[in-house]
């Protein structure tokens, strides 16, 4: 039986170095940094990505969190005249409402940009990746990711960005391309036991302990089949995060 303590991540969130002022952490253990100022960002006269809606499904993709952006956060969002339109004639709408239910209330509600499953969980694929406080690069960053793989949940989309909530429930906004539909999830238990087969009595193959990454393959109701530094296993679901309760992957 292998022990795997690979991939902690205690600090999921970080100052956002050259890009980020003054930095103060808000909670104990959080791993949360709040931007109390902004330095060196973009200049007043900056271009900013247009609102235009992406194409659908555009977070629904399958490479892993390896082939996102590698440069520094949003990189490339504003270096392309063609994509960006001046500061001054961008007019913010309010976040749009995911689509209302069908008749039927066992359909989930559709976002209105994708058209996709909403709430829904993704994984960042940048390695460092913004969070504003609204959906345009005008906006001031909240904090900034800096943990390829993590998962979060989409909760709103407007354009080109998501609204997204993590494992502790801090909700902004990021841009469609630093997210893929590739799954991941959190060990959120002090460990978990990753089994041959989804069943107790079977061989143990390996432990990855809290807040360890593993990437989710299937999951039952109750089970999720998991893989992390070249162990493979079935993992209980209650002891992730990124994965509801009642979803089932095939």
């Amino acid at each position: 039986m292998g022990q795997v303590g690979l991939s902690m991540i205690g600090g999921i969130r970080a100052a956002a170095h050259q890009q980020v002022g003054k930095m103060v952490k808000t909670g104990q253990g959080t791993g949360r940094e709040t931007a109390l100022g902004i330095a060196q960002i973009l200049p007043a006269a900056c271009l900013i990505l247009s609102l235009m809606a992406p194409p659908a499904h555009a977070e629904d993709q399958t490479s892993g969190p390896e082939t996102g952006p590698e440069t520094g956060p949003e990189a490339g969002l504003a270096s392309d005249p063609a994509k960006s339109t001046p500061h001054d004639t961008i007019t913010l709408k309010p976040p749009q409402k995911p689509a209302a239910l069908a008749h039927d209330d066992n359909i989930a509600p559709k976002g209105p940009v994708t058209n996709l499953p909403m709430p829904r969980f993704v994984s960042l694929k940048a390695n460092e990746a913004n969070v504003r406080r609204g959906p345009s690069l005008s906006h001031r960053i909240d904090w900034v990711f800096t943990k390829r793989g993590y998962p979060l949940e989409v909760i709103a989309e407007y354009g080109h960005w998501r609204r997204v909530r993590d494992v502790e429930g801090a909700a902004g906004w990021l841009h469609y391309s630093l997210i893929s539909g590739v799954r991941m999830a959190l060990v959120t238990d002090s460990s978990v036991d990753l089994f041959a087969r989804p069943d107790t009595g079977a061989r143990l193959n390996a432990q990855a302990e809290k807040n360890v990454l593993v990437r989710v393959q299937e999951c039952s109701i109750s089970w999720c089949k998991v893989s992390v530094d070249g162990h493979k296993g079935w993992v209980l679901k209650s002891g992730l995060w990124g994965v509801r309760s009642d979803e089932v992957l095939e």
